[in-house]
């Protein structure tokens, strides 16, 4: 029997490794969109990659002790084609092309061909198979589970129904208080703003304030006085004799 040839897989750690600098919210490696190869992709610059796997956080030490070890964890995942050395178009920085020569440079850049942890991706496609099921047997489902659903469904129409109902009132309100005093009266001025729920119906009612009446962010630089040029041109002369 002729000996098989074994083609060598990536270590555990290089896979850790990719798994933390692909996920940005546990390295923090800055990464961009493109298009590679008509596929958008993924790409970061290489001194990007020795910064994430170098940084200490919160007293920890680094993943890579030395800046010498994570340029060889990189050439790694160059060897293992999990990422690609690509160059950016001069014209459109979004189009990438693969660089012929596959070394790492900490100012070139490089494409992710690895695409992560799956789990979620499937996890998500059997959940989406699921609902859909469960729609099409909506008939044989049994009386109780059929008489909830569709109350939980009348609730959340009425919800969002009282959602427009209030937003029409509340506006028309406004307009009214708008032509009898100069300012707008407002119900619930923080139903549309980016709060908590609670939030969203506290203050019950407040009067819009005028645009001129709102401080600036620069008011304290703004409202102070200007230095006469009387007193620069003293100061200057004052500089001169010493």
């Amino acid at each position: 029997m002729s000996d098989e040839s074994v083609v060598e897989q990536p270590s555990k750690e290089l896979m850790g490794l990719a798994t933390y600098l692909y996920s940005p919210g546990k390295s923090g490696l800055r990464a961009r969109e493109g298009v590679l190869n008509g596929r958008r992709v993924q790409y970061f610059k290489g001194k990007s990659a020795l910064n994430a796997l170098t940084k200490s956080e919160e007293g920890k030490a680094p993943r890579v002790p030395s800046r010498e070890e994570a340029i060889e964890w990189v050439q790694e995942l160059l060897d293992f084609q999990l990422v690609v050395r690509c160059d950016r178009n001069a014209g459109d920085s979004r189009q990438l092309s693969v660089n012929p020569m596959q070394n790492f440079e900490e100012d070139a850049y490089y494409a992710w061909l690895y695409e992560g942890s799956q789990l979620m991706v499937i996890l998500g496609g059997i959940g989406v198979v699921a609902v859909v099921l469960a729609g099409v047997m909506f008939p044989l489902w049994p009386s109780v589970l059929r008489n909830g659903t569709w109350y939980l469904s009348m609730l959340a129409l009425g919800l969002l129904g009282l959602l427009f109902a209030t937003a029409i009132v509340r506006l028309i309100i406004y307009l009214i208080t708008m032509a009898a005093a100069p300012q707008g009266l407002w119900i619930f001025p923080n139903l549309f703003e980016d709060v908590g729920f609670f939030e969203s119906f506290v203050p019950l009612y407040a009067w819009e304030v005028p645009k001129d009446a709102r401080p600036a962010p620069d008011s304290a630089i703004s409202t102070a006085e200007p230095a006469s040029a009387a007193t620069v041109t003293t100061t200057l002369d004052e500089k001169k004799t010493e």
